[in-house]
């Protein structure tokens, strides 16, 4: 499978998550208050979605050839099928 241009955005996304996560662990190994703990676990969920939601989408745009559909009905179906697959990680 090729390189998406999108995969330098979510590389980043996720390294920031990263950031994020190790941040988390720092905190809780320091006893820091729960408050600021939370904002941290909401960064690294934020960072994790994001870079999931812009993966699929940019999955469905440049992976579904939306001409086989009238094509080749056997292959359209093999594509929906794995357009239902990838939405369940939206």
């Amino acid at each position: 499978m090729s390189k998406h241009e999108s995969h330098p955005q979510i590389i980043n996304r996720l390294k920031r998550a990263q950031g994020h996560l190790g941040r988390v662990v720092k905190m809780l190994e320091e006893e820091q208050g729960c408050l600021e703990i939370a904002q941290q676990l909401s960064a690294v969920e934020n960072a994790i979605t994001n870079a999931k939601r812009t993966l699929v989408h940019d999955h469905v745009d440049h992976c579904f050839d939306i001409d086989l559909f009238e094509k080749d009905r056997e292959q359209a179906r093999v594509l929906m099928d794995e357009f239902k697959s990838i939405t369940k990680y939206l």
